[in-house]
């Protein structure tokens, strides 16, 4: 849940403000009644861009359309360990006898 303050207010409290951000509550700012900007936690943002490059990224939207599609299989991050265990890089494999 935000907070919402006007302009004027936002100027003169912006140090608590920015407190109240930096915890992870967001902070609109409104004129004249209408939203003109947030107040939002680095952490908070870096997560929003986060979001945005991924969505902007076909290959990432490829698998997340054939997951929500049920066309993928989800294994534990262990299984991904196990899996490289049993991969053993062959230097010029052609050489080898």
């Amino acid at each position: 849940m935000s907070s919402t303050y006007t302009v004027t207010q936002a100027q003169s409290h912006l140090p608590g403000l920015i407190r109240k951000a930096e915890a992870g509550e967001p902070v609109r700012i409104r004129r004249h009644n209408e939203t003109v900007a947030y107040l939002l936690s680095r952490e908070r943002m870096e997560v929003i861009v986060e979001t945005m490059e991924i969505l902007a990224n076909p290959t990432a939207m490829k698998a997340i359309t054939a997951n929500r599609a049920g066309k993928t299989k989800l294994v534990p991050l262990a299984a991904l360990d196990d899996e490289r265990d049993l991969i053993v890089p062959h230097r010029n494999s052609r050489h080898q006898h």
